[in-house]
């Protein structure tokens, strides 16, 4: 076949396949110009995101989890983790999260951030974290420019504020729950002042110690502060123990005291009494009241003296009566 015979046929017979391969590329890249559009006009939210959709850099709105829609080229979308909880690690970092965690601490950085001053003017390095998540993801995203740095900021100075407040002993000791309250508080409210749209949902402060270069000096101290407050408390046991006792004893002495002088006037009052009784009668029968007083006194004394055998002196077979008794003596009687 000549050349000049190609030519004609591919003018006579070829022009319509060319027309269908040309209608063909039309449709192919139309078909990919259709799919360039729907792909970038589509996204999807993860479910624990928003996304907040711009127009020229102008926000717009923002849409939930799931799939959407934008106008494409024109929009763009920022997918901000809303119910993901975040944290902020100060004095320390997590290199490694595990069930047993490997963490990072001694740097530079990390101690500049740690170290603060008390109120008595004493050094004490304090960890902490601050947890937080994303509360409102149209103020994270414009209103400032970095809001984790920003974060961290505030945390810090919020930190010195309430540290600088306080004595190293309550930094150390009792105060780290206070602390760690006011200390969400208050960076809470900086946050909604900065409007950083961040919400903090804990803090936990770590660990609290004194710098490493006084660390033997204070735990001396300590030592002896805790010695002193063992002294003490065994003091007070002692006086505890023995004040009371002392005190009752006293207040015992006291009332016998006071129950045997209370028993002498009574009993004196007593025999005062019978004195004057016995004397009243005695006036009036001096005889008969002495002869009573007599046979009375006698009849008291008398069984306190034994068997006796009381005979006449001029008595006689006195022998029969003193094998009764051997061994009791004899009084012989007088005569009145």
């Amino acid at each position: 076949m000549k050349s000049d015979d190609f030519l004609d046929f591919t003018k006579n017979e070829g022009g319509p396949i060319l027309q269908f391969l040309k209608s063909f590329s039309r449709l192919i890249i139309i078909g990919i110009l259709v799919f360039i559009t729907f792909y970038s006009a589509a996204f999807k939210v993860g479910p624990e995101e928003v996304g907040v959709i711009t127009r020229f850099g102008k926000y717009q709105k923002t849409v939930e989890s799931g799939l959407n829609f934008k106008l494409p080229y024109i929009e763009s979308v920022y997918k901000v983790a809303v119910e993901r909880q975040q944290k902020l690690e100060f004095g320390f970092r997590t290199r490694r999260p595990d069930v047993r965690s490997e963490y990072q601490e001694g740097s530079s950085k990390t101690k500049d951030e740690s170290l603060m001053l008390t109120g008595d003017l004493n050094l004490a390095d304090v960890e902490w974290v601050v947890q937080y998540r994303i509360a409102d993801a149209y103020k994270y995203l414009f209103k400032v420019r970095n809001p984790e740095n920003s974060l961290r900021d505030l945390s810090e100075a919020a930190m010195r504020e309430i540290v600088g407040d306080r004595t190293v002993n309550e930094v150390l000791t009792v105060g780290r729950s206070e602390i760690a309250a006011e200390l969400q508080s208050l960076a809470q409210s900086l946050c909604n002042e900065y409007q950083l749209g961040i919400k903090i949902e804990q803090v936990v402060l770590q660990d609290v110690n004194p710098p490493e270069s006084v660390k033997g000096a204070f735990n001396a101290v300590n030592e002896a502060q805790q010695q002193k407050e063992t002294l003490i408390n065994q003091a007070k046991s002692e006086y505890n123990k023995i004040i009371p006792k002392a005190s009752g004893e006293a207040k015992e002495t006291i009332q016998k005291a006071e129950g045997y002088a209370t028993e002498r006037i009574n009993n004196a009052l007593g025999e005062a009494s019978r004195f004057n009784d016995l004397y009243a009668e005695y006036v009036k029968a001096p005889e008969i009241t002495r002869q009573r007083i007599y046979l009375e006194t006698m009849q008291e004394v008398l069984p306190k003296l034994g068997k006796k055998i009381i005979t006449d002196e001029n008595g006689a077979n006195v022998l029969p009566l003193l094998q009764m008794n051997l061994d009791k003596s004899i009084t012989p009687a007088k005569k009145p």
